[in-house]
């Protein structure tokens, strides 16, 4: 079997085996892990039935449904499908690709842009002053930034602390960081509904969630109730980080 077994073929593996993965992460981030669980044990099953077993009538059913199946999953998964086919499309997303090639893990993220970011933030924790922080990547937030008051400025420590502070009427809703500018503040996020997140967890962690759930943007919270900073990515949460962390989470790919 294994005779004509070439680089062609070892390569085809490992991409098979790239696309599952990729596919496993979009996944988890979106919160759909349990319904693709789900359709790979069904998969799973109509290849048992159907070939091993070969019982006609049951595997005729599961033909049918495999068939009008790939409609259903176009539907149910279609924010994934865009998200993956823009990240493809994108300028920056064959960068990224570039860059996992050469092993080159930095992200766009200059160090001037995020010092005054993460100082900012050490200054609101220990002031006890909520905030969120959204840094957009590869995928425009320009929807999001029409939710919220434009202010297209120069990152800036002494604003990001004026936008969140507590009399300040932008302080509710979330800070859009585009391109090395500040381009809205006062921004309403999409809220997760996950179960599974931490009651400690407040309204500005279920927002960041939500809003790392539907973009590959990082998002950084100041609990006003504890000051704690945590960073949301991908459908998760890093909790209680120190400014290094802090830096260190921002400029990873």
């Amino acid at each position: 079997m294994f005779i004509d077994f070439g680089l062609k073929d070892f390569l085809d593996i490992v991409l098979v085996g790239l696309l599952l993965y990729y596919i496993y992460k979009l996944m988890k981030s979106s919160g759909s892990i349990n319904i693709f669980t789900g359709i790979l044990i069904f998969v799973l099953l109509w290849v048992i039935v159907s070939q091993v077993l070969e019982m006609r009538l049951l595997g005729s059913i599961m033909d049918k449904l495999i068939n009008v199946g790939v409609i259903g999953i176009i539907i149910l998964f279609q924010d994934e499908i865009r998200h993956f086919l823009f990240t493809l499309g994108s300028r920056k997303g064959a960068r990224g690709i570039v860059r996992w090639l050469t092993g080159n893990k930095k992200d766009s993220g200059s160090h001037e842009e995020l010092m005054p970011v993460i100082m900012a933030c050490m200054n609101m924790s220990k002031k006890k002053v909520g905030a969120l922080i959204v840094m957009e990547r590869h995928i425009p937030l320009d929807d999001i930034t029409k939710t919220g008051e434009t202010i297209d400025a120069n990152i800036n420590q002494l604003l990001i602390e004026n936008i969140f502070f507590k009399n300040s009427p932008l302080h509710d809703g979330a800070m859009v960081v585009s391109r090395n500018r500040i381009k809205a503040a006062g921004c309403i996020l999409p809220v997760a509904h996950d179960t599974d997140i931490p009651k400690e967890l407040g309204l500005r962690h279920r927002a960041a969630l939500g809003m790392s759930q539907s973009s590959d943007a990082k998002i950084i919270i100041v609990s006003e109730e504890t000051g704690s900073i945590s960073l949301a990515y991908q459908g998760e949460f890093k909790l209680k980080l120190t400014a290094e962390e802090m830096e260190r989470l921002l400029s990873e790919e």
